[in-house]
């Protein structure tokens, strides 16, 4: 079978949070709020990176097609959970530290649940798809990597938005916040492989 095309957010996609218009006086405040926050995510964001490692290899296109649905339905109920822990996180961290912290903060937590709530529905989806015939599995992974382009999109507006505030300088001087994607893409793309016939498993 060919390579996979589902892919899944990176573990800096998280950061849906779109808090700006921090005053510069408030640097200790933010780092306390940034450290509240960024500590207990660091856990969720290695599970979301984890589980998309595991994806990307989980096919190495004579993989058995039961065997790649099992890793993706895996995968989507990790990241589901981890966004849903961080979403936890950011609600007991409290709002951020400007004019807008409060509002911002319900926002994002309203994206990060958003979020598990669409893997939770991926991996329902997955957990669907036929496995019999390699050819109908690949052009229902196809179809699924379209509910994550949506994912991605709406997560990578919100992450610039993100990284153009104080908040989101004081987030990336935390450890538990550094675990982002290269170059400050918060997404993975889905590969561009087309589906190829094989032989049978």
């Amino acid at each position: 079978m060919n390579k996979k095309l589902v892919a899944a957010l990176s573990g800096g996609a998280a950061l849906m949070l779109a808090l700006t218009g921090c005053s510069e006086d408030n640097g200790k405040k933010l780092n306390d709020w940034a450290k509240s926050f960024c500590d207990p995510a660091q856990a969720p964001f290695k599970q979301i990176q984890d589980a998309n490692a595991a994806m990307q290899t989980a096919d190495n296109g004579s993989t058995d097609s039961k065997k790649v649905q099992q890793t993706d339905s895996a995968a989507f109920q990790k990241i589901s959970q981890a966004y849903a822990s961080l979403a936890k996180s950011l609600q007991q961290a409290g709002p951020p530290p400007t004019d807008q912290g409060k509002q911002a903060q319900a926002n994002a937590v309203k994206e990060l649940n958003s979020l598990s709530k669409g893997y939770a529905d991926l991996q329902k989806q997955v957990n669907n798809l036929d496995t019999s015939n390699k050819l109908k599995f690949a052009d229902g992974l196809r179809d699924l990597s379209n509910g994550i382009n949506k994912l991605n999109k709406q997560s990578e507006a919100a992450f610039k938005n993100l990284e153009a505030g104080d908040v989101g300088a004081a987030m990336a001087r935390q450890k538990g916040c550094q675990n982002q994607a290269a170059s400050g893409s918060p997404v993975a793309t889905p590969s561009k492989a087309a589906p190829t016939p094989s032989k049978k498993s």
